[in-house]
């Protein structure tokens, strides 16, 4: 039983990550100092599928952890496609949409270091008026 949870914790925490590698930009306008996480889960996140599609072999530890739990709980692992291919391509958005996919998660990264960077804009410039 502790296995399984080890393994949907894991999953749960791996949905999370995308989210904020997606997201945390935006989170960023709000709270400035984030953004150094956010560019280093951009920045792994981007990496891992480079990789991927240059056909090297290398998966997140999340999916390591998350195959070792449920390997130990008797489930099976992810496939070696891995993480996103399991629960996303063809479960969320169809297969041949993957490169759309993608390309909106880079959008929304794009837009949100944009806005980051015009709001810090606006505001220094705002202190240099005072």
């Amino acid at each position: 039983m502790m296995y399984r949870i080890i393994g949907d914790v894991t999953m749960v925490t791996h949905f999370l990550f995308l989210a904020y590698a997606m997201l945390g930009g935006f989170l960023a306008w709000r709270w400035p100092r984030t953004i150094i996480l956010h560019v280093l889960c951009v920045a792994w996140a981007v990496g891992l599928t480079v990789l991927n599609m240059l056909g090297v072999a290398w998966h997140c530890p999340l999916t390591y952890v998350e195959n070792w739990a449920r390997r130990r709980a008797g489930e099976e692992g992810l496939p070696d496609a891995g993480f996103i291919d399991h629960y996303l391509t063809g479960v969320i958005y169809p297969d041949q949409y993957l490169g759309l996919a993608r390309a909106v998660l880079l959008g929304c990264v794009i837009v949100s270091w944009i806005g980051f960077v015009m709001i810090r804009r606006r505001r220094r410039s705002l202190v240099a008026a005072r």
